[in-house]
């Protein structure tokens, strides 16, 4: 009798358990990428009914963050075609009506529920805008808190599309096709734009046609977002960097970009960072949501040239934004420029200190006080910052005075000095 083969998937599964235990602070889409190389494309759709889909059953006592992975997961091996025919689409659909349900009794009762998160994962899966969450990892959106139209009580699926199994073939399957891609009409400030040029309301025919321009545009848009996540590890070639460039607004206002990321951005990337803020201060349309985690990043920017040479691009960029309320100059100089000269100095003063007690050899001190005076009579010389005005300008003369031995500092106090007469 010959002995029956070991089991293929031991191995497998291990990698897979291994995934799904330390993929939480990787972007899904990276993820998802990870598993269809661990696992061969015959093993895939088992391994899915094994592994993954005990996890999202809501008596298993796994945590947020994995439950939104592997509803990512399960929705990614079908991604390149509609939820129409993905064969997981009954089950996921269930576990949203489930965990809505939940959701909604503690909405109820006045509190917000902890898988609020989840619902919403699985309503955007669902709706077939699974790939606007790709770039963000479990982690973030189990953490990320939802605004109120995004709230559990507002999410409601149609559950004849749902329950449905469509033949290929079928005229409702075009239909149904068709529904799944449209894109949500949702102004959440989550990557839910829709960048194709072929967008279509439902009062048009029922099949929809990819022209080869607009199939092109979603292969460039796809591209950019790749290189602007690859911008937050490294620096970008000038080829990328041509690539990406005309296609930062449209990304800017997908909302893919989190605030966490701009810093590394900017370090890596100075070039991009001024048409990347102007997109996504472009991007806020009303005046009561002020673009403050957007702005937090600029104050605490280190006093290097490049950042100094950003924030003096923003102030003088008359960009219209907020409905034309304000300019990116007005609101950069309202809301950042002052904090951003006191953490300057903040940060400076403590080089200084490291200076004297020997921690550092370099010149950093000497060389961010003269180009943050530089950087701070430029203003003036602009008209942005007026020399006169002692609430604008008294924090300044104090540390210009204070290190008046270097000449950019003198020359900076000198000219604070004779406006007050």
């Amino acid at each position: 009798m010959l002995p029956s083969p070991p089991p293929m998937a031991d191995p497998v599964r291990a990698s897979v358990k291994r995934l799904l235990t330390r993929a939480f602070t990787l972007p899904c889409s990276t993820a998802a990428q990870a598993y269809t190389q661990i696992v061969q494309p015959t093993s895939r759709f088992q391994l899915a009914l094994d592994a993954l889909l005990p996890l999202l059953d809501p008596s298993t006592p796994a945590e947020l963050a994995q439950r939104i992975l592997v509803a990512f997961l399960l929705y990614s091996l079908y991604a390149p075609h509609p939820m129409a025919i993905n064969p997981f689409k009954t089950v996921l659909f269930m576990t949203f009506m489930k965990e809505r349900e939940k959701a909604v009794v503690v909405a109820q009762m006045g509190d917000v529920s902890p898988n609020e998160q989840l619902v919403w994962v699985l309503w955007k899966i669902l709706k077939g805008d699974g790939n606007d969450i790709g770039p963000y990892s479990p982690n973030t959106l189990a953490k990320s808190p939802l605004p109120p139209k995004l709230r559990a009580t507002n999410l409601i699926l149609d559950e004849s599309l749902y329950n449905t199994v469509f033949d290929i073939d079928d005229a409702n399957y075009s239909n149904s096709q068709d529904n799944e891609r449209l894109r949500s009409a949702s102004s959440d400030h989550t990557p839910s734009a829709n960048f194709g040029s072929n967008a279509r309301s439902p009062d048009n025919g029922p099949r929809r046609v990819i022209t080869p321009v607009a199939d092109r545009q979603n292969e460039m848009i796809a591209q950019a977002m790749k290189l602007l996540l690859a911008a937050r590890e490294r620096v970008l070639t000038l080829s990328e960097q041509r690539i990406l460039n005309p296609l930062i607004p449209e990304l800017a206002v997908s909302g893919m970009i989190a605030s966490l990321d701009l810093s590394a951005i900017i370090a890596n990337n100075p070039m991009l960072a001024h048409p990347l803020f102007v997109g996504l201060l472009s991007g806020v349309k009303h005046d009561h949501n002020l673009p403050a985690p957007f702005l937090e990043v600029l104050p605490y920017l280190p006093p290097s040239l490049s950042t100094f040479d950003l924030l003096g691009r923003l102030l003088r960029d008359q960009t219209p934004i907020m409905n034309g309320i304000y300019t990116v100059a007005s609101i950069v100089r309202s809301e950042v420029l002052g904090r951003f000269i006191h953490e300057c100095i903040n940060w400076l003063e403590r080089a200084e200190a490291e200076e004297r007690e020997g921690l550092i050899s370099d010149d950093r001190f000497a060389k961010g006080v003269q180009n943050l005076c530089r950087f701070y009579h430029s203003l003036i010389k602009r008209g942005i910052v007026d020399a006169a005005s002692d609430a604008d300008t008294t924090e300044m003369a104090h540390f210009s005075l204070r290190n008046a031995r270097l000449e950019e500092a003198n020359t900076l106090y000198r000219v604070l000095a004779m406006s007050k007469f």
